[in-house]
């Protein structure tokens, strides 16, 4: 088991849920991040079991919100090993022309200027403890960008730029950061973008240019999440992992 508690920023969303069972497996206790899925967190801390999960209310929006979660988290379990960043808004697909102010405005608030907050929040617990790590959930599109997804790609890009850095200038402190990028996922967002986007017509010829020709799923995600969150990844940081099923070769 890795010591201290797994926590994931998002974690009772559809993707965030996977990975916080995925990691359940691995990690002493596991902290369930959520803004508004007070709920969905509940249920899932049930699931998981009460001993080895916990739900904390963090708003990327507040700092406050933010400092107090990582401060509860970090008393709760005595240490926080890794912070998976898996937070976000609901967004659509629009082309870059019809995007607006305001949209740009709250997708970069949240996402980008949200995951600064947290790393403002988390790397004095990380130096006091000697080490951590972060692992950021981002997007193939940053990579291999497909028409109408610069809404939700621009913040990402930036979150893996920062990923980067932490990198660089945090490792003598024993930190690592790295980046989880998912192609087409059937979970969360993107099984909302499956039933409700496009028609599967559309929809199957994607699946067509995928080398493993499938939608990957929240496990799939998870999976890659886990390794790069354990001592098994110990000597890899500022890297990315493209978990696509080879749909950007």
């Amino acid at each position: 088991m890795n010591g201290g508690c797994a926590f994931v920023v998002g974690g009772s969303g559809g993707l965030g849920s996977a990975i916080c069972r995925t990691l359940a497996s691995e990690w002493e206790q596991v902290a369930i991040g959520y803004r508004s899925g007070k709920e969905k967190a509940d249920a899932l801390v049930q699931e998981i079991g009460p001993d080895r999960a916990f739900a904390v209310h963090c708003d990327l929006r507040n700092m406050d919100s933010i400092g107090s979660a990582i401060a509860e988290a970090a008393h709760l379990s005595k240490k926080i090993g890794t912070m998976v960043f898996g937070g976000g808004v609901p967004i659509s697909q629009p082309f870059v022309s019809k995007i607006s102010e305001p949209q740009w405005r709250e997708v970069l608030e949240t996402e980008l200027i949200g995951f600064t907050r947290i790393v403002s929040a988390t790397l004095p617990q990380f130096r006091k403890q000697n080490g951590g790590n972060f692992v950021s959930v981002v997007s193939v599109a940053t990579h291999s960008y497909p028409p109408g997804d610069a809404l939700s790609a621009v913040p990402k890009a930036g979150i893996e730029m920062l990923g980067r850095a932490i990198a660089k200038e945090e490792g003598r402190f024993g930190i690592r950061a790295n980046m989880v990028a998912p192609g087409i996922i059937n979970a969360g967002l993107g099984a909302a973008f499956l039933r409700e986007l496009y028609t599967p017509k559309i929809w199957e010829a994607q699946r067509q240019r995928i080398a493993l020709r499938r939608f990957g799923s929240g496990e799939d995600i998870a999976e890659a999440v886990r390794f790069l969150a354990s001592e098994r990844a110990r000597y890899i940081t500022g890297q990315t992992i493209i978990v696509d099923g080879g749909f950007s070769l």
